[in-house]
């Protein structure tokens, strides 16, 4: 039984994980790219100008993205390594104040001064599991899983890519930026509404009210920087 919970817990960890690197891509591949490729389509006349453009961005994006992913994830498993020490040395150096910590972490749960010393002997006599429950229950750190940093960065780079690429195969199938722009908009619009409603789905917040705001971010986003262009080649 033990075996088979903390097989669903390690399962239920990752797919939340690799769900929130799919939302941090996608979310930014489809608004950046979108948002540029808007810009450009109100200071240029040729779709050329605009795909080398964004592709150039989606390279660079998808990059920036994926290392900060892999950074986080390598600085969660440091900083887990760094406090796993810590109460490794606390435990060895001053076990009395560790097994006091224990007492109050079981004092709150309205357990009786007796049954606090009966469990904080009995912890104590293992000091790996003693270590463990101090890293969970003291400071609510779980192990991070040692690949994180690699799934991290793969997940939120392609996610980045795939959600680029959508606003800017409109430009690959119009004659000028402008009608690239409107239907980069329309594929944008709706990849947004979709995504928006299954990211707040997935995450337990009002599909709907979710889908209207990725959606109405990626607009805000495009139509300043398409205004902001065009502002721009007047002046110029």
């Amino acid at each position: 039984m033990t075996l088979l919970k903390d097989t669903h817990k390690e399962e239920h960890i990752g797919s939340s994980a690799f769900i929130t690197d799919i939302v941090i891509g996608m979310a930014d591949g489809l608004t950046v790219p979108f948002a540029l490729a808007a810009g450009l389509s109100g200071a240029v006349q040729s779709n050329t100008v605009v795909i080398m453009a964004g592709i150039a961005e989606i390279v660079a994006g998808s990059i920036a993205m994926g290392l900060g992913g892999y950074l986080a994830g390598k600085t969660e498993q440091e900083h887990f390594q760094s406090e796993l020490n810590r109460e490794y040395d606390e435990v060895e150096t001053l076990p009395e104040k560790e097994m006091g910590e224990v007492k109050l972490i079981f004092a709150q749960y309205g357990l009786n001064e007796g049954t606090q010393n009966i469990i904080a002997e009995e912890l104590a006599k293992d000091k790996d599991k003693w270590v463990d429950f101090m890293m969970k229950y003291e400071l609510g750190l779980e192990k991070p899983d040692a690949n994180r940093a690699r799934n991290s960065a793969a997940t939120i780079g392609i996610s980045y890519i795939v959600g680029g690429f959508i606003p800017l195969l409109a430009y690959f199938f119009t004659q000028t930026p402008f009608q690239g722009l409107l239907l980069s908009a329309l594929l944008t619009v709706i990849c947004l509404s979709i995504f928006g409603y299954f990211k707040s789905k997935v995450t337990g917040q009002p599909p709907l009210k979710g889908a209207i705001k990725v959606t109405l971010i990626g607009i805000t986003a495009a139509a300043a920087a398409f205004l902001v262009a065009k502002i721009f080649n007047g002046l110029l």
